[in-house]
């Protein structure tokens, strides 16, 4: 009887093997390496199209390469994902669980920067469908609106704080410093002690060195700091 049984699991453990073997091999046959190559040297240009974008529209106070590293990982990553769940609903509705319980905790400094993760996003997804006409269309598109937009001036420009001390004296020449040469300016806090005062303005400039320079030549001035910010709008 031991011996029977023995045989059985022998045999059956042949059969596993035989569909395992067929599994592979019929997973090879239906492989594309062309396919495959293809749709990643596409992922790789637009993604490099994507990045671009963002370093040459980027507006913000301190330009991150990674990020644009990410941009294009993104659309690398999303690509072949969405060629191996294209074609296999019971895969793809297991692919939308696993990923539903993915939790990034990194926050996004900027808004502008989700609408270039969902552009990244929505890029691999086109990829990996095979559109490949609409994808160069779409990036091609996008990425003409977005240089449109940033050399139309639409985009605001950086904001800065400036700290400076001085005599009381001079507060009247600064402040028709700042009404003559910046646009965009908020009072955040002025401080006066027996030693003079401090006072600590929202700014938003193009040029930042004429302007400290300019406020270190009113007399009265001890020094002037421009300090990089973000505001509440994460601009």
């Amino acid at each position: 009887m031991f011996s029977v049984a023995y045989a059985d699991g022998v045999k059956t453990a042949l059969q596993a093997d035989s569909a395992l073997a067929n599994y592979f091999i019929e997973s090879a046959e239906k492989l594309d390496v062309l396919a495959i190559v293809i749709a990643l040297g596409m992922g790789l240009l637009v993604g490099l199209l994507i990045a671009f974008t963002y370093k040459r529209c980027y507006r913000g106070v301190l330009y991150s390469p990674n990020f644009s590293l990410t941009l294009i990982m993104l659309t690398l990553i999303t690509t072949p994902v969405v060629m191996c769940i294209k074609s296999d609903i019971a895969l793809s509705m297991g692919m939308v669980g696993a990923l539903s319980i993915v939790r990034f905790r990194t926050a996004v400094k900027e808004p502008l920067d989700t609408a270039y993760m969902f552009w990244a996003l929505t890029m691999g997804i086109l990829l990996g469908a095979g559109l490949y006409p609409a994808a160069i269309a779409v990036a091609l598109g996008i990425a003409l609106i977005l240089f449109l937009l940033t050399f139309l001036k639409f985009s605001n420009q950086a904001a800065y704080l400036l700290v400076v001390h001085y005599d009381e004296a001079a507060e009247s020449d600064i402040q028709q410093l700042l009404r003559s040469t910046v646009k965009y300016r908020r009072l955040r806090s002025k401080t006066v002690t027996r030693n003079g005062a401090e006072m600590t303005v929202e700014v938003r400039l193009t040029d930042r060195q004429s302007l400290v320079a300019s406020v270190l030549n009113i007399e009265g001035v001890y020094d002037a700091t421009l300090v990089a910010c973000q505001t509440e709008a994460g601009v």
